[in-house]
C-alpha cells in the first residue's frame, strides 16, 4: 500500500502512466483493424460478440503475460545468428506474426478484387469463417502485439502496478471503439481496402522489426493518418457529388 501511495504522490509515474497509456492505444490501432475486418465477415447477429470475447481474452492474456514480465523480457535473448543478425524468441514472433498479417491482407485484398472465383466474401459472406476461427485469429495475432507492448513497457516503467492500469486502459478503449469502427469499415468499402492496405503494412513493418531493421512507428503512424485523410476527402466528395446529381434528377 505504502508503495501505491508513494507512487500515486510520484509526478515521474504519472508521465510515465499517460505516456504508456498513449502508447498502448496507438499500438491497438493495428490490433482493431484487424478485429473490425475479421469480425465483420461473421453473420450480422455474432459480429459483435465476437469482438467483445475477443478483446475480452485479449486484456486476460496481456495480464497473464504481465504476470510473467522476467520470462517476456528473456525473449530478447539471442537465440541464434543469421545473416549477421542475431535471432531471438521476439524476432521470431515478429516475424511469424508478420507474415501472417501479409498473408491474411494479400488474400482478403485478392478476394476483393475478383470476389468471383471465390467463396469468400471480404465483408461478410455467412460462410466466410466460423466464429471459433476468427476468435483464435484475434488471439493469435494479439499475442504478438502483446509481447512487442509489453517489452517496451518494461523499458518505460518498472512498476508493475503502471503497466496494469495502461493495458486496463488501452483494451477498454478498444472494447469501446471496435464496433463503431467495424460498422464504419463495413459502410465504406474503399475504407476496407485503405485498412488492408494499412494491414499489409504493418506485416511488413513486423518482419523488417524481426530481421533487425528498426522502423520508427512515428513514420507508419504519420502515413496511416495522411491516407486516412486523404480517404476522409474523397469521401466527402464522393458525397457532394450524389447530393448534386440528386438535385439536378430532382429539377
Amino acid at each position: 500500500m505504502q508503495d501505491i501511495l508513494g507512487l500515486i504522490q510520484d509526478p515521474t509515474a504519472w508521465v510515465a502512466l499517460v505516456t504508456l497509456v498513449v502508447m498502448e492505444v496507438v499500438l491497438g490501432i493495428d490490433n482493431l483493424i484487424f478485429i473490425s475486418i475479421l469480425t465483420n465477415k461473421l453473420p450480422q447477429e455474432n459480429r459483435e460478440r465476437a469482438r467483445k470475447i475477443g478483446i475480452g481474452l485479449a486484456l486476460v492474456m496481456r495480464l497473464a503475460l504481465l504476470g510473467t514480465v522476467a520470462w517476456i523480457v528473456q525473449l530478447t535473448n539471442p537465440l541464434f545468428e543469421a545473416f549477421g543478425h542475431p535471432f531471438s524468441w521476439k524476432d521470431l514472433i515478429l516475424i511469424a506474426g508478420g507474415l501472417f498479417l501479409v498473408w491474411k491482407a494479400t488474400r482478403e485484398i485478392h478476394h476483393s478484387v475478383d470476389p468471383v472465383d471465390h467463396k469468400e466474401d471480404m465483408v461478410g459472406g455467412a460462410a466466410a469463417i466460423t466464429f471459433g476461427s476468427a476468435i483464435t485469429q484475434i488471439l493469435l495475432l494479439d499475442l504478438v502485439f502483446s509481447i512487442d507492448s509489453i517489452i517496451t513497457a518494461v523499458g518505460m516503467t518498472e512498476h508493475l502496478i503502471i503497466m496494469i492500469i495502461a493495458v486496463i486502459a488501452a483494451v477498454t478503449v478498444m472494447l469501446m471503439a471496435a464496433t463503431p469502427l467495424a460498422n464504419f469499415i463495413e459502410k465504406n468499402p474503399t475504407i476496407v481496402m485503405l485498412a488492408l492496405g494499412f494491414l499489409l503494412m504493418i506485416g511488413t513493418t513486423l518482419i523488417a522489426e524481426g530481421m533487425g531493421f528498426h522502423v520508427p512507428k512515428g513514420y507508419i503512424y504519420a502515413a496511416m493518418a495522411f491516407s486516412a485523410l486523404v480517404e476522409v476527402l474523397n469521401m466527402f466528395a464522393r458525397n457532394a457529388r450524389r447530393r448534386k446529381k440528386a438535385e439536378t434528377t430532382l429539377h
